[in-house]
């Protein structure tokens, strides 16, 4: 035994004072008493499992002005999450294996976390995803047109969730459809505009058509941060191999408040109403959303402060989710077990890691989080190479320490590895 690990610990469900035992990064045993050479006793602190984020746009390669995968990794460190999977919309796409091979030689070299990337699926790609499924871990569609999306044509559909398939790995869809947001384009003044420029038909239409081209398919599908009451409704009606997920922005914000300055509030798809929010927030109580994923899609401050129609969509999160969510949970407002569920063992399934939870054989990852180190999110404390957050202010509980595969990444909220530390979690 390497380690051992002493305090509250979350097992099946509860806190119980107990100790984990780690054996070359993996969980090998949990009992009352256990004590290695290498013993860390947190005494009363909660342990819980470290958070997988399966959506994340670390901007690397072509866009690291805005990040890279070192910031990016350090910033999901940080917030308490082990492992991130990439988004595939950077420059060059993420479109053919070569490409699959460059970010995972690079990214060895630069991340903190653990990681897994996406291969964009395109309408001249389809023939190569069997091969492309070799170096990814799953696969993205976009159906509506956003930051460097090469839009899919929804008539294709059917053929490419046939041979995603075969891959037995998942697909995540950008539910938004390009002709209905076609329709509603406009000249964006305001923030109310761009709610009304990609309304919430634009999404249940693109989620009809997935759940029709799915329909009798085993493919994984996973809708990826639903933002309307609408689609959440719709998705009741999902079969089982289908999942979606919800981002803290369109749970937590809505455009009924003053959200300032705008252009850092503007996102695809965009922040809707009170009731939206509320609603979702409510299917993420009551067990009908999957997932909780950051949709981490930074820009610059000087690239967010333009006119609003010339600003782009997005705004970071990996580091904030879990603090932000963690509160909620101390608060009551959230179940410990749906938080674990949400934000890290779920996850882990749908893209197949090792990973969220503190059992035997799983993968070391955990945090260490005491509840009454309360704290308000504040830009400077944060480490995306962007410089801001969308939640200042807000309060959270950001994890003390932080275990990734055994190994101490954080420790009293100061880094303890370097670049590289990170590994490709295989495809």
């Amino acid at each position: 035994m390497d380690l051992s690990v002493e305090g509250k610990i979350y097992i099946n469900g509860a806190f119980e004072k107990a100790c984990i035992g780690v054996k070359n990064g993996k969980i090998i045993e949990i009992k009352k008493i256990l004590k290695a050479d290498d013993h860390f006793d947190f005494k009363n602190k909660l342990i819980l499992p470290a958070g997988i984020d399966i959506h994340v746009h670390f901007r690397d390669p072509g866009l690291t002005h805005k990040e890279d995968f070192y910031t990016g990794s350090m910033a999901a460190a940080f917030g308490g999450i082990s492992c991130v999977f990439d988004m595939p919309n950077t420059k060059p796409q993420t479109t053919d294996i070569s490409l699959l091979d460059d970010k995972i030689n690079s990214f060895e070299k630069k991340s903190v976390v653990d990681f897994g990337l996406y291969s964009a699926v395109t309408n001249n790609n389809i023939e190569n995803i069997e091969k492309n499924s070799k170096k990814c871990n799953g696969f993205k569609i976009y159906l509506g047109s956003t930051t460097l999306s090469l839009l899919f044509d929804k008539n294709n559909l059917k053929k490419a969730f046939q041979t995603i398939s075969k891959t037995g790995k998942p697909v995540l869809i950008h539910a938004e459809d390009e002709e209905c947001l076609i329709q509603h384009r406009m000249h964006e003044k305001n923030i109310k505009d761009h709610l009304s420029s990609r309304p919430s038909i634009c999404e249940e239409t693109a989620i009809k058509e997935v759940l029709n081209a799915s329909n009798n398919s085993k493919t994984r599908v996973h809708i990826c941060h639903v933002s309307s009451c609408e689609a959440a409704e719709l998705l009741k009606k999902r079969n089982s191999n289908m999942t979606f997920g919800v981002t803290p922005h369109h749970s937590l914000l809505s455009i009924d408040k003053n959200l300032f300055p705008p252009t850092f509030y503007k996102v695809n798809p965009p922040i809707r109403t009170s009731f939206d929010k509320e609603s979702l927030f409510s299917s993420i109580n009551n067990g009908a959303v999957d997932v909780i994923e950051s949709d981490h899609a930074p820009h610059t401050k000087d690239e967010k402060n333009v006119d609003f129609n010339d600003a782009p969509t997005g705004m970071p999160g990996v580091e904030t989710m879990y603090p932000l969510l963690l509160y909620l949970a101390k608060k009551q407002i959230i179940s410990f077990p749906r938080l674990m569920s949400i934000l890290c063992s779920r996850p882990a399934e749908i893209v197949n890691v090792k990973k969220g939870k503190i059992e035997k054989g799983f993968d070391a990852d955990f945090i260490v989080a005491d509840l009454k180190n309360e704290n308000r999110i504040k830009s400077e404390k944060l480490h995306s190479k962007c410089g801001w957050t969308a939640f200042e202010d807000w309060p959270a509980l950001f994890p003390d320490n932080v275990f990734i595969r055994g190994k101490k990444v954080i420790e009293d909220n100061e880094i303890q590895t370097g670049r590289g530390f990170g590994r490709f979690v295989g495809a």
